[in-house]
Parts: structure tokens; sequence; C-alpha cells
């Protein structure tokens, strides 16, 4: 039987050289491989108390949504500037190379509600610390964060030490 990891294609020198890319795609292209992450990711937080997925563009749907489904959970997104058609809330974050906004819906999370994050990879953190600004700002609390992969030498979970992660895989190299 095949490990998750075997599920994830590794692409040399994409974007740039010396980066080892990890491919989400062929895990989600293989039936097998697409329950597998699910499910792994799934009993990853089987323990945890909470009462909403969040999920990040865009990946942060693809696993989210089959997770909050699975648990009858509901699912907030958070998303790009503009493409959420209610009142919103925003924050800027830092990008490897620019910056980005993301959105939520301000009546997505209400004050004291139990979040679970969901995302596909954690490199830097950057990304997923905006996440958590924008649901902090709302009242919710994060319970925790999910990802399918980590780039552990990117240290992302050191950033985000204060917070329960939980990674399917993790790759020590970028």
């Amino acid at each position: 039987m095949k490990e998750l990891k075997d599920y994830v294609r590794t692409i040399p020198d994409f974007p740039e050289e010396g980066i080892m890319f990890r491919d989400v795609t062929s895990v989600l292209q293989d039936a097998d491989g697409l329950k597998l992450a699910v499910d792994t990711m799934q009993d990853m937080v089987k323990d945890l108390d909470f009462d909403v997925v969040v999920g990040a563009e865009s990946r942060g749907f693809i696993f989210g949504t089959p997770i909050a489904y699975n648990l009858h959970k509901p699912l907030v997104l958070i998303r790009k500037k503009g493409k959420l058609p209610c009142e919103t809330i925003e924050v800027e974050y830092d990008l490897e190379y620019g910056k980005g906004i993301m959105e939520i819906h301000k009546d997505a999370i209400t004050k004291g509600q139990k979040v679970l994050i969901v995302d596909d990879l954690i490199a830097t953190g950057g990304t997923t610390e905006a996440m958590i600004k924008l649901v902090e700002s709302l009242g919710g609390e994060v319970a925790g964060l999910l990802f399918l992969m980590e780039l552990a030498g990117l240290k992302g979970r050191e950033r985000l030490k204060d917070y329960r992660m939980d990674s399917a895989l993790i790759y020590e190299g970028k």
C-alpha cells in the first residue's frame, strides 16, 4: 500500500534554482492519494475541539471542504481581496515576492468560536499568520492549524509556536 508521501511529486529547481517544489496536484489527481490525504488530515484532528473549519484560497478549500463535510462543521473561506461579495475585513501580508491581501466576511466567525485553519502547505508561516489575524480580529479562537505538507526548513512552525499545528507530511528542506 502506498504512503501519502508516495503521491507527492517533487519538482527540482521550481520556481527557482535550489527549490524542491512539492506538488500537491499529484495527490489530487489520484483518487487513492486524495482519499488518503483527507483521511490522514482528518484523523490528525479527531481529538481537537473546534466549531468551524477555515480554508484558505485556494488549496485550503480543497482539503477543508471534505473535512468540514465529514465532521459536520461549517466551512468559512478566506480569499484574495475582491473575491468575497459581502462586507469583509482584510489583512495585508508578505509574500515571497511582494505583498498580498486576504479577506474574510465580517459575519463569518462569531466571538468565541473555535476555529481549525486548513491549508495545503506551510512554509514560512506568513500566510497562516495573516489568516490567524483575520480569525482573531473577528473574536474567533484558533484551536488548531492543519496542513497536508510542511516545509520545516522554512521555519513556519517556529513562527507559529503558540498554536497547535498538525502536518501530515514534513519535508526538511525548502
